[in-house]
């Protein structure tokens, strides 16, 4: 009896294992559990009878004084436990590097489904048969045979169902955290080996090192085990994402689901996908990427279809936002404002509606009128979700943006159109503050915690003067960039006591002054951030946190535009990435 293979988990598997664990924490969801406890289930499930045969077979041992007793199938119990963290290890780390990954973006197309040629089986193929013929053979082979036997099958089932899946992923979800824990227990084993702690019998093997101490087999056998672990998670990934994606082929999914409906997901036929529905979000995504990092780091602590509306939702308002705001005129401008409006009519006449880009007369319309890149976000608004009244609310808002004076217009010399404070908080609500609640309407509906129709109109209200407080931030920073299109949104009647009038901002955006300006309207967005910010404590328990990561990453815009000396550059204000995780993660905490 020892504790020779026990302090092996005590000084190298358990602390990183602890330290995943409390990065890990304020992201942890019943998903994310469901998922490691599946993985850890079939890792010891499969693992048991093969190890169990080849210690039977002496393939490799352990020195009695080195464990500390207890067995399973001639297993010692800190062999079972080291499928346990090992798989436990590798998962967090996969979920760690994948939390900002949108999984529907990455569903295949039809087209390449089909015409991708497929390496992987090949190889897979003949890595399976080789361990067959190294088993079959005896002598030296056996022990990579009976590694690559028994993972291979595994491997080629999982790349079956999902290769193409898991080659359009980044590579820092997929090859990230199969070889990080992989290197890492190449170096525990070199050490364990070289210690006595398991011996693996000369006549099995081929004495062929990776580097001195690590046997080639040990170093195949890590790779192969953390390649089934994320492979596994990807598979999983996949199922939940189609799931997720297509409401029409399973318009019910539990939060939880089960192994058959995942396995239903994964043989589901490419062919039924909806591929206009997955254009339509890779797009979104694009554009969420492009447009606001702040919410594109927020979008990924949501969950399920949640995520998938909002950033559909978000994708709406940004191309309506761009059709008026790129137009050549202001009655181009005006026009697409009236094609919005058109629409929206359209789409909501019918109270009975549910998915309204399927609707003949709407569908129609959009093609006909709309550009086709604007076309996929227009199809998939979620309005069998969402209320009209702020989205018709937002146009209104757009339409005050046309009230600026232009250059070489006959409104050159015009009044501005946010005159006083009053006339900016009005533009702010229209803008943001309608967009905060149609994203709470969207949480209400997928929330898993009911909510009564009173605590809903407060909530709206909070989250309402909260886009207020968001749209300020954002005006505060842009001051450069809307001076270069002719806007003023910083009240005029701020301006006089200065000495100013709109053109003088717009003239010289960083003329002396503007700090004092800019440092009103901040204090003005934390006043309202103030007054809304403990309604958040008050949401569904699935949405609270992220929420607050949604505030709290765009808020710290603000923090930074207040920090003394900050200079804007190129008209934005950047928050630095660690800054902007260490923001996330500790509003994360916050719950």
């Amino acid at each position: 009896m020892g504790f020779e293979y026990a302090l092996v988990h005590l000084k190298y598997t358990i602390p990183p294992g602890i330290a995943l664990t409390l990065l890990y924490r304020p992201f942890f969801n019943r998903i994310d559990l469901y998922k490691i406890a599946f993985l850890i289930s079939i890792a010891v499930g499969s693992t048991i009878p093969w190890d169990s045969y080849l210690i039977r077979r002496k393939i490799w041992t352990y020195p009695p004084h080195v464990i500390v007793g207890p067995t399973l199938f001639d297993i010692p119990a800190e062999e079972v436990f080291f499928f346990i963290i090992q798989t436990y290890n590798t998962s967090l780390l996969y979920l760690l590097l994948s939390k900002p990954v949108f999984h529907p973006a990455y569903l295949p197309s039809q087209k390449h489904h089909a015409t991708r040629w497929n390496l992987g089986h090949a190889v897979l193929a003949f890595l399976v048969t080789g361990g067959g013929f190294l088993v079959w053979r005896g002598n030296e082979g056996t022990y990579l045979g009976l590694i690559l036997a028994w993972a291979g099958p595994f491997a080629l089932l999982l790349w079956s169902l999902s290769s193409h899946f898991l080659l359009n992923l980044p590579l820092s979800s997929t090859v990230a955290p199969i070889a990080i824990p992989t290197i890492y227990l190449w170096v525990v084993d070199t050490l364990a080996l070289k210690r006595g702690t398991w011996t693996i019998e000369s006549g099995t093997k081929f004495g062929v090192h990776l580097w001195d101490g690590l046997e080639i087999e040990e170093a195949v056998f890590f790779l192969a085990t953390n390649i089934l672990i994320v492979f596994g998670l990807v598979a999983f990934d996949h199922a939940l994402a189609i799931l997720l994606t297509f409401p029409k082929l399973f318009p019910q999914v539990p939060e939880l689901p089960s192994p058959f409906m995942l396995i239903d997901a994964l043989l589901t036929e490419v062919s039924k996908y909806d591929e206009e529905r997955v254009t339509g979000i890779q797009q979104a995504v694009q554009r969420l990427k492009k447009k606001s990092r702040s919410f594109y780091l927020a979008s990924s602590t949501f969950s399920g279809r949640l995520r998938t509306d909002l950033i559909l939702l978000y994708s709406f308002c940004r191309v309506a936002d761009d059709l008026v705001d790129n137009a050549s005129s202001e009655a181009e401008a005006r026009k697409w404002i009236a094609k919005l409006t058109h629409y929206l009519d359209k789409a909501y006449e019918s109270k009975e509606a549910r998915i309204v880009s399927k609707e003949p007369s709407v569908h129609a319309y959009i093609t006909q009128n709309f550009p086709d890149s604007a076309q996929p976000a227009l199809r998939l608004l979620p309005t069998h979700l969402i209320s009209f009244g702020p989205l018709y609310e937002l146009l209104e808002g757009f339409k005050t943006d046309l009230e600026f004076p232009e250059k070489h217009s006959s409104k050159a010399l015009g009044t501005f159109p946010i005159k006083e404070e009053h006339n900016l908080e009005v533009y702010a609500a229209r803008v943001a503050g309608t967009v905060a609640e149609l994203c709470l309407e969207l949480v209400f509906f997928h929330s898993h915690t009911a909510t009564t129709p009173a605590q809903r109109d407060h909530l709206v209200r909070a989250g309402g003067r909260m886009g207020i407080a968001l749209q300020y931030v954002n005006i505060a920073r842009d001051i450069a960039t809307d001076a270069a299109i002719d806007r003023v949104y910083l009240p005029t009647s701020w301006l006089k006591p200065q000495g100013l009038v709109p053109h003088d901002i717009i003239e010289n955006p960083d003329r002396r002054g503007i700090e004092n300006l800019r440092n009103r309207l901040l204090d003005k967005a934390f006043v309202v951030y103030r007054e809304a910010i403990g309604a958040i404590s008050q949401l569904p328990v699935d949405a609270r946190a992220p929420m607050r990561v949604a505030v709290e990453s765009y808020m710290e815009i603000g923090r930074v535009l207040s920090e003394k000396g900050y200079k804007v550059k190129e008209g934005k204000a950047t928050v630095p990435k660690l800054r902007r995780l260490k923001v996330a993660w500790q509003a994360l905490n916050a719950g």
